[in-house]
């Protein structure tokens, strides 16, 4: 877990940090690479020693700052605009909504007067019974039955008939007159 943690301090020095397989095999390579060869007396005391536990050293992060991208003016309209068509959505969603719901409810009056009307419509037959005519008109009003001899109609009309009569030939003035009385006559 320490050497993790050594590979990982190692690599956060860079401007971007390394990926976790980047840095297990890293650490992979410094475990099983070959020991380095000591050249002097000092050095290799230094390294046959144990060592003292040292305090362990704490590097720092440095973490570079970026600039602060710009807004565009074009994403700011761009977002505006998406917000508000989204609020037309919404609001349209909830308009059709009532109006289902309002369809629903006339569907259901309408089925209602449908019902009424066919009710009505068996009443109005019961009460156009001709037995039932025939009683009021026998008893209450005190009619009969006709006789049963065929009636005879004469029709004695003579046709219409209609007369061509021919008429001289008169000048204009009296052609205006007779139009004239003949508007008269109309109106009469």
């Amino acid at each position: 877990m320490e050497s993790n943690a050594r590979a990982l301090s190692n690599y956060n020095y860079g401007s971007a940090a390394p990926t976790i397989q980047a840095m297990v095999e890293a650490e992979a390579r410094r475990m099983y690479a070959p020991p380095k060869r000591i050249n002097s007396t000092r050095e290799r005391t230094r390294y046959t020693e144990k060592p003292k536990a040292a305090p362990v050293e704490r590097r720092k992060v440095a973490v570079a700052t970026k600039a602060a991208p710009k807004i565009s003016v074009f994403a700011i309209f761009g977002t505006v605009f998406v917000s508000v068509l989204m609020v037309f959505v919404v609001l349209a969603q909830i308009n059709f909504n009532e109006t289902a719901a309002e369809a629903v409810r006339l569907n259901a009056h309408i089925t209602e007067l449908n019902q009424q009307h066919r009710a009505l419509e068996l009443s109005f037959e019961r009460a156009v019974d001709l037995r039932t005519v025939e009683h009021y008109a026998r008893d209450v009003l005190g009619m009969s039955r006709p006789d049963v001899t065929p009636a005879i109609v004469i029709n004695s009309m003579p046709r219409d008939t209609a007369m061509v009569v021919q008429v001289e030939e008169s000048n204009d003035l009296q052609r205006f007159g007779y139009f004239l009385l003949s508007l008269i006559e109309y109106f009469r």
